[in-house]
């Protein structure tokens, strides 16, 4: 068994800190860099891939709208060729970043409610496709399996990689459970491991209503801004090197 393990990084700004990238980056595979819409800034961009450089992670662009305000966790009905041209403009920043540190970007992870809205939303998914594949068609596409972004990326060309939320609560239809709703966000480092063990077996996990809810995930991700991010993340790690299981960045 194989999967790559991924948190989302780089979201400090200024004198402004967030989550703990060094640590983190010494247990995760894969990096998820803000690229300044959301949150970070070139000299985050900048250290946090440089770092992921001397970790051996691979890095990819985590795009978002272009809302600081709200963490990017806000719905904006952007224009589509808005849309393509902030896309694009957030994939060339972090690239160069890679470049400059001696790597490339390797994937692109959407953030927030532009991750949910390419799920379902048209306009949003073309266009957001259509600029990742028209930056580069290498880049993998990681996101929620099965969904409107997936089919279409496909459709361009483009790999598509499968994600599971360690630290996410599921709904029975295979979606996360809205963060303002109790529960929706996992704490216990061990009750995540062992929760994330069963995924990798059986490519299920329990849903908030007790059903089993099939997820053929290819990486998991750990929220770097959760509580307890590192512990969660060195328990997942651990409870599935333990396993057998080998991890490895999937771009």
């Amino acid at each position: 068994m194989r999967i790559d393990l991924n948190a989302d990084l780089g979201e400090s700004d200024g004198p402004w800190s967030t989550g703990d990238d060094a640590a983190l980056l010494e247990v995760v595979t894969s990096a998820s860099v803000a690229c300044g819409f959301h949150a970070g800034d070139p000299r985050t961009m900048a250290r946090t891939v440089a770092l992921a450089v001397e970790r051996g992670v691979s890095v990819g662009a985590h795009i978002s709208y272009r809302d600081r305000e709200g963490f990017g966790r806000r719905f904006i009905d952007v224009p589509p060729n808005e849309l393509h041209a902030e896309t694009t403009y957030q994939l060339g920043a972090l690239a160069a970043a890679c470049k400059a540190a001696g790597t490339r970007l390797a994937y692109v992870k959407p953030h927030g409610a532009l991750y949910h809205a390419i799920c379902t939303n048209p306009g949003q998914a073309e266009a957001v496709v259509a600029a990742v594949a028209g930056f580069d068609p290498g880049l993998a596409l990681l996101g929620l399996p099965e969904t409107l972004a997936t089919r279409l990326a496909a459709a361009a060309g483009l790999t598509t990689v499968a994600e599971a939320f360690a630290d996410r609560a599921y709904l029975a239809d295979g979606g996360l459970v809205p963060r303002t709703s109790e529960g929706a966000v996992l704490t216990d480092p061990e009750a995540v491991a062992e929760r994330m063990l069963g995924l990798v077996s059986t490519g299920t996990v329990q849903a908030v209503d007790g059903s089993s809810v099939a997820i053929p995930a290819q990486s998991i991700c750990v929220h770097g801004d959760s509580p307890g991010a590192v512990a969660m993340a060195r328990a997942v790690r651990a409870r599935l090197e333990d396993a057998g299981v080998t991890l490895a960045p999937f771009a």
